[in-house]
């Protein structure tokens, strides 16, 4: 669909795990009414798919058949945006340290990414969205009219992901979580099928030190310079 035919802009965050995207995206989408796809966690659902399956993450026949049945869906629920897989809500079953681990191996399967790369450009297609992940800028979509490359220190992230984990009740070591962070930073980055990589285009923001709102308003600031050129805008 052309610029002039969407309802308003596709914006891409891209980064490394841990760098907050996720909770970034989810305000920005507020800011802005903007609708966000949380790529990571269709990831991340197609990965417990396949551990309640017992299917290996490099059984690329049995992926695709479980991609093919498996219906992922966003709903908005008492405010909050909650993951659906075939009806069921998976939204804090996919947030375990064992489901992150997997959904790297996943994710790299090129069988999985072009299931999911369809979708996403599909949920996408009329604009007025923003979706964050590790391809969407330079991958899912290139033409994005605005692109972002969210990132924080291997240190700083891996302090974030060991609070969120011990607010969450769960037994983890500060070093060992900063350590599981640069692994996988490491995976992504070096994985053959669209691994993490900065678009030309994007703009750096380095979240260290510096607090949501601090971040928030910059994106904001410049998304709401790009919807004013935007046809319609």
């Amino acid at each position: 669909m052309s610029a002039a035919g969407r309802r308003g802009l596709i914006v891409a965050i891209d980064g490394p795990s841990g760098a907050g995207k996720s909770t970034i995206t989810k305000l920005l989408a507020d800011r802005l009414g903007y609708i966000h796809i949380d790529t990571g966690a269709m990831f991340r659902t197609v990965a417990l798919a396949a551990s309640r399956a017992g299917i290996a993450p490099d059984n690329d026949a049995s992926l695709a058949g479980l991609c093919a049945d498996l219906e992922i869906a966003f709903v908005r629920n008492n405010g909050c945006c909650r993951v659906t897989a075939n009806g069921e809500d998976v939204t804090d079953a996919i947030r375990t340290p064992a489901i992150s681990a997997l959904t790297s191996a996943i994710s790299a399967r090129k069988v999985v990414r072009d299931v999911l790369l369809r979708l996403q450009r599909h949920m996408a297609r009329e604009g007025g969205v923003i979706l964050e992940g590790r391809d969407i800028g330079t991958v899912v979509f290139p033409d994005a009219d605005v692109k972002f490359f969210l990132s924080a220190s291997v240190e700083e992230r891996g302090r974030r992901r060991y609070l969120e984990l011990k607010a969450k009740g769960q037994e983890v070591s500060l070093d060992e979580t900063i350590a599981a962070v640069a692994r996988r930073d490491e995976q992504d980055s070096g994985r053959e099928h669209a691994p993490l990589r900065r678009a030309d285009d994007a703009v750096d923001i380095d979240s260290t030190g510096l607090s949501i709102e601090e971040v928030l308003d910059r994106m904001e600031s410049i998304v709401r310079e790009r919807e004013r050129a935007f046809p319609g805008g």
